[in-house]
C-alpha cells in the first residue's frame, strides 16, 4: 500500500514536473518574443520574426499571418504579408480560401482542426499543393478590432496540434497584435510623410514653371494666376516672349488631378514654348504641339488649350482655341465676344488642323481667360458659378487693373464656394488693353 502511494507520489511530481519545465519553455518563448516585439524592426521584420518563433516554439512545419486589408472590395480582404516554413519541411506553400477568414472575422477566437480534410468549415477550400493535415489559427486581436490572424500548419511528429499548443498561439497573438498594429500605423504615416513631402517637391517644381511677375507689353497690362484644388494641379498659365517681340499668352487644363496631371501639365507648356518660338503660323504651331502630345502621352490624356500672340503695333491678338472654355472679350459699351476659333483639345487625335481668328483690342477693352475650375465650381447647394455671374463681374470690374481684376475673380469664386472644397484648379489671366 505504502509503495503504491509512493508511486502516485512520483507520478504526479514527474507531472508537476513537466508541466513546470513547459511553463518556463513558454516564458522563456515569450521573453524572447518581448525582445523581438519591443525592438525597433519594421512591420515586416516583426512579423517575420513573429511567425519563425510560432513554428519554432510550437513545433509546425509552416505558418503565415494575414493582415487585414480594411481598404479591399474582394471577398477574403486578407493579404498574406509573412508565410515561415521549418527548414526540413517542403518548400510547398499552403493555402486557404475565405472560409477561415470568414469564421475569424466572425468569433474571433483561436481555431484548432486536427483532422482538416474532414472539418465542415474546410469543405469548399482551395486545392493546396502539399496536404493539409492539422491547422492552428489565432487572431490578431487589437483594441477590440481584428487586424490579422496567425496560423500554424501541420504539427510535427505526432501531426496533432494540443490545447497547450492552442492556449501557447493565442497568447502569442494577443501579445503581438498591438505592436503589429503600431508598425503598420508608423509605416503608413512615414508613407504618407513621404508622399507629402514629394507633393511639396512637386508643388515647388511647378510653382517655379509658372511666370512669376507679369511681363510688361506695351499697351497691354496683362497678369495671372493658378490655384490648385491639390498640392499639385493640371492646370497652367504662361507669358511667352517671342524673338520678333510679340508675346503668346497661353492657358492650359489637361486631363486628371494630382501629380500624373502636372507632369503632363509641364509636357504641355515646355512643347508649347518650344513650338511658338519657332515663329510659324501659329496655328501650325498648335497642331504641331497636338501632334507631340499625341505620340507621347498616354491615350486617356488631353489637354484644353487656349493660347493667342498679341501683337503691340496692331493692338491686337491672333488666337486658337483647343476645345477650351471660350474666353470672353469685353469691348465698347460692354459688348462681350467670345473667342471660339480654333479645334479639336490637344492629345487625342493627331493630324489635326487647327483655325486661327484674329481679335482687335481698343484701350480699355479687356479679355478674361480662365480654366473650368472658375465657371464650374460649386456651392454648398450644387450649383454652379457659371459663365453669367463671370461675365457680370467681368462688366462691374473693368476699370481695375488685370492684375486686380484676377484677383477680384478667384475672390468672388472662393466666396460662392463657402464650405464647399475646391474641388478644381482655378487659373485666371487677363489681358486689358491701356
Amino acid at each position: 500500500m505504502a509503495l503504491l502511494k509512493k508511486d502516485d507520489t512520483l507520478l504526479r511530481l514527474q507531472s508537476e514536473n513537466e508541466r513546470l519545465k513547459k511553463s518556463v519553455e513558454e516564458l522563456k518563448i515569450l521573453n524572447e518574443l518581448a525582445k523581438v516585439i519591443s525592438s525597433t524592426m519594421s512591420l515586416t521584420g516583426i512579423m517575420d520574426k513573429l511567425v519563425a518563433k510560432a513554428v519554432k516554439a510550437i513545433d509546425a512545419k509552416q505558418g503565415t499571418i494575414h493582415l487585414l486589408d480594411k481598404d479591399s472590395l474582394l471577398d477574403d480582404p486578407f493579404k498574406t504579408f509573412i508565410r515561415k516554413a521549418d527548414e526540413s519541411s517542403p518548400s510547398s506553400k499552403f493555402r486557404l480560401d475565405a472560409e477561415l477568414s470568414g469564421w475569424m472575422m466572425r468569433n474571433m477566437e483561436p481555431l484548432l482542426v486536427n483532422d482538416f480534410e474532414n472539418n465542415e468549415l474546410f469543405i469548399n477550400k482551395r486545392a493546396t499543393d502539399f496536404k493539409i493535415q492539422s491547422l492552428l489559427s489565432a487572431p490578431l486581436v487589437c483594441k477590440g478590432q481584428l487586424i490579422g490572424v496567425l496560423n500554424l500548419f501541420n504539427k510535427k511528429g505526432s501531426g496533432k496540434f494540443s490545447e497547450t499548443d492552442k492556449r501557447l498561439l493565442a497568447i502569442i497573438a494577443l501579445q503581438s497584435a498591438q505592436v503589429i498594429e503600431n508598425a503598420r500605423l508608423y509605416e503608413q504615416e512615414k508613407h504618407l510623410l513621404q508622399k507629402e513631402q514629394e507633393l511639396g517637391m512637386a508643388r515647388i517644381v511647378q510653382t517655379r514653371l509658372l511666370p512669376k511677375d507679369s511681363p510688361e507689353i506695351k499697351g497691354f497690362d496683362v497678369a495671372g494666376a493658378s490655384y490648385a484644388a491639390k498640392e499639385v494641379g493640371g492646370d497652367y498659365f504662361d507669358f511667352i516672349e517671342l524673338p520678333d517681340g510679340r508675346w503668346c499668352v497661353a492657358l492650359g487644363d489637361v486631363s486628371g488631378k494630382g501629380v500624373p496631371a502636372s507632369l503632363l501639365m509641364s509636357h504641355l507648356q515646355a512643347t508649347i514654348r518650344i513650338q511658338v518660338s519657332q515663329n510659324e503660323k501659329f496655328s501650325n504651331s498648335i497642331a504641331k504641339s497636338n501632334d507631340f502630345l499625341y505620340h507621347n502621352t498616354e491615350d486617356n490624356k488631353f489637354a484644353t488649350f487656349f493660347g493667342g500672340i498679341l501683337d503691340s503695333d496692331k493692338k491686337s491678338m491672333t488666337y486658337v482655341n483647343a476645345g477650351h472654355n471660350f474666353p470672353f472679350h469685353l469691348g465698347a459699351r460692354d459688348k462681350i465676344q467670345q473667342l471660339e476659333t480654333g479645334g479639336l483639345v490637344m492629345g487625342m487625335v493627331p493630324g489635326c488642323a487647327y483655325e486661327e481668328a484674329s481679335v482687335a483690342f481698343k484701350k480699355g477693352d479687356v479679355l478674361v481667360i480662365y480654366s473650368d475650375g472658375v465657371t464650374e465650381a460649386e456651392n454648398p447647394r450644387e450649383e454652379m458659378f457659371g459663365e453669367a455671374k463671370l461675365k457680370e463681374l467681368l462688366v462691374k470690374h473693368k476699370s481695375k487693373s488685370a492684375k486686380e481684376l484676377v484677383q477680384e475673380i478667384y475672390n468672388e469664386v472662393k466666396g460662392f464656394e463657402g464650405a464647399s472644397e475646391q474641388d478644381d484648379d482655378i487659373t485666371v489671366v487677363v489681358v486689358k488693353a491701356v
